[in-house]
């Protein structure tokens, strides 16, 4: 079928295959369609990663959220004014 998007070759692993034979348990009706199957699996799995991805999100910016402020004093009010004084004009 033509299309635009890429298109991926993937070797069938051990580990594939008996993930698509689980798969074809939990979508029967494509039991003889592996390609659809490994559809099926990646539907599935992109959710999976979606969801890791907004995890790890929201674990850095309560990071941020923990240390904002913490280093507010490290710099004098008139740091700027300090270090031009440094250097001649």
């Amino acid at each position: 079928m033509p299309t635009a998007r890429q298109r991926h070759m993937i070797t069938e692993t051990e580990q594939l295959s008996r993930a698509l034979e689980e798969a074809a348990t939990i979508w029967p009706e494509y039991r003889n369609k592996r390609a659809e199957l490994l559809r099926q699996i990646i539907d599935q799995g992109s959710e999976v990663v979606h969801s890791l991805a907004e995890k790890k999100i929201q674990k850095r910016l309560k990071a941020i959220e923990k240390i904002s402020g913490a280093y507010t004093d490290i710099w004098p009010d008139n740091w700027r004014e300090e270090s031009r004084q440094e250097w001649p004009a």
